[in-house]
């Protein structure tokens, strides 16, 4: 699951890490963006096969870059990085200043002046094809290996990149960069996983998903897909759950300290969150993660790779122990506990930046040819 950056922004405060990087990313995203000047486009996939069978004439495959590509003397991409978001959001939610405003700036680990950056919309998200387009409950039932394999295929015949030099994934684009590193083990020099695990998703975090998913189906306005207006008081169940799952307790403890500050948070959230989301888009977001199970192929990741998980993220808790027993089947991997503290913002760390941004460093110089 994807935690909202706009919600992330107003509900915790932002403490810099790094000299380099406070002025930066304590500037608004208007200004962050100004200074990066994103280019934004849209690559068309033509008769696009899905795992299930189905099949679209044209998937819309809409992206985000920044900086230029760079090629060696023959003919390698070099310098390009691929970086993939959560559930319910887009490659332009990485422009907020808690994940640009610390990477992509002069100077910073990931400069644009430097590196070519890719942000894509998954299948299903932002601005790529997704059920709200007009097909609603008829779109293809689209999963992970689906959405990978569109991403490659923006990559390579819409950008016309043919090596990563870094994959890194938030969440769902975490569980996508394990599938990445499989799928297509020679295309990258380094895999950074975020919040996520390498394995069947059952237990709680399967549970808490099939509860969104049939909260939607079940509303009686949801009507097999073909609503008018928008079933509201799934999509506010399913607002609350995600609320608790990508929360962090010590950021929320410190930030509504009492009954009356919980309770208003609550009041102004729901309807806001319920408010940013198509019911079919988001039932299919959710679905997509049904039959991920990287697990039996890890030995098949040859990148350099540093996977990160903090120890509040309810969505992948510690106990578990799952992520440091499976570390061990990846050739050149190392797994990170981060451990809760005020610092950390739950499943939502994956995109402060600043959390995290010294193991990228270990990881690009780790990786380096």
């Amino acid at each position: 699951m994807g935690q909202n950056v706009r919600a992330l922004a107003m509900a915790c405060g932002i403490a810099l890490m790094f000299s380099a990087a406070p002025l930066y990313a304590q500037q608004t995203q208007q200004q962050v963006v100004a200074a990066l000047a994103p280019r934004e486009g849209d690559y068309v996939a033509h008769d696009f096969h899905f795992k299930s069978g189905e099949t679209l004439p044209e998937l819309r495959l809409h992206y985000t870059t920044l900086g230029t590509p760079v090629r060696d003397a023959k003919g390698r991409t070099t310098n390009a990085v691929l970086i993939m978001h959560g559930t319910g959001g887009s490659g332009s939610g990485f422009l907020a200043p808690i994940f640009a405003g610390v990477l992509f700036g002069p100077g910073q680990l990931l400069d644009a002046s430097r590196y070519f950056i890719i942000l894509p919309d998954a299948i299903g998200h932002g601005k790529s094809s997704k059920p709200s387009d007009g097909m609603h409950a008829h779109f293809p039932q689209y999963d992970y290996d689906d959405m990978v394999a569109a991403q490659h295929e923006l990559v390579e015949k819409g950008l016309g990149v043919n090596h990563l030099r870094l994959v890194l994934g938030t969440s769902m684009g975490c569980m996508h960069s394990w599938v990445w590193a499989e799928t297509y083990p020679d295309y990258m020099d380094a895999l950074m996983p975020l919040a996520c695990q390498a394995v069947e998703l059952a237990g709680r975090n399967r549970m808490w998903r099939k509860m969104v998913i049939d909260g939607i189906r079940n509303d009686p306005e949801w009507k097999g897909g073909e609503y008018t207006t928008q079933p509201r008081t799934a999509l506010e169940i399913a607002a609350d759950i995600q609320l608790i799952a990508g929360s962090a307790p010590l950021q929320m403890q410190k930030s509504y300290s009492t009954r009356d500050a919980a309770d208003k948070y609550l009041e102004e959230y729901r309807p806001r969150y319920a408010a940013a989301f198509d019911a079919n888009d988001f039932l299919y977001a959710v679905s997509a993660s049904r039959n991920y199970d990287p697990s039996a192929q890890l030995e098949k990741v040859t990148a350099a790779v540093m996977w990160i998980n903090s120890a509040d993220d309810f969505i992948n808790p510690p106990e578990l122990g799952i992520a440091q027993r499976q570390i061990t089947q990846v050739k050149n991997g190392r797994f990170v506990l981060l451990p809760a503290s005020l610092q950390t913002y739950g499943h939502g760390t994956h995109t402060h930046a600043e959390v995290w941004q010294s193991y990228l460093k270990e990881l690009l110089e780790k990786s380096a040819r």
